[in-house]
């Protein structure tokens, strides 16, 4: 079983194109979202990535994001309230293990200033979060069977291609949704693979 806040393969964190995804899902589910504070880790490949990802999203969907880099509970608290003062925001939080230690407070901070959010797992939604898309977190082991399979077989490791993601997981909870005054597209709702009420 992977562990809360990622999966075991990282594919999750991998994803650098997922970060426009949720910044899209994030004008979807809440369209008056001008701007976007994004939590992220700077001193890790994936959190700069991703952050290019949704840099690159952000004038598409008519969102402006700005960073808020996660070392510390007392750093974040300070600057997710900043940033809740101005009105239209949004929380995109992207992976990373900073992130997952800091977890409670960034979904509580969400709840007490009213900010939607999507999350990079669907452990935050089911802890009280509001939505998140991720690859699946199940999927890599049961294709991780296959190779087991094959290198037993004798395949040499070094000889089998890098999978990717191939199969995606989009969790809303509608009792958060209710807490921020927000009502989830029906055509949202369609695509969601899990839905909590």
């Amino acid at each position: 079983m992977a562990r809360p806040g990622g999966n075991a393969t990282g594919f999750t964190n991998l994803e650098y194109g997922l970060g426009a995804k949720w910044l899209e899902l994030l004008k979807e589910i809440a369209p008056r979202v001008t701007r976007a504070a994004v939590l992220r880790d700077p001193a890790i490949p994936q959190g700069t990535g991703q952050w290019g990802a949704i840099q690159t999203a952000g004038p598409s969907v008519g969102i402006e994001v700005s960073p808020i880099n996660v070392r510390e509970a007392g750093e974040i608290e300070r600057t997710v309230t900043a940033f809740a003062r101005q009105p239209n925001g949004g929380l995109i939080v992207s992976g990373s293990g900073l992130v997952h230690v800091h977890r409670d407070i960034i979904i509580k901070l969400a709840a007490r200033h009213k900010l939607p959010a999507v999350y990079f797992e669907r452990y935050y939604v089911t802890s009280g979060g509001l939505i998140s898309y991720a690859a699946d977190s199940v999927d890599p082991h049961r294709r991780a069977a296959s190779y087991v399979d094959r290198i037993l077989k004798g395949e040499n490791p070094a000889d089998l291609p890098v999978q990717n993601p191939t199969k995606y997981e989009l969790v809303i909870n509608l009792k958060t949704a209710k807490a921020l005054g927000l009502e989830i597209p029906s055509s949202v709702l369609a695509r969601a693979d899990e839905v909590i009420e």
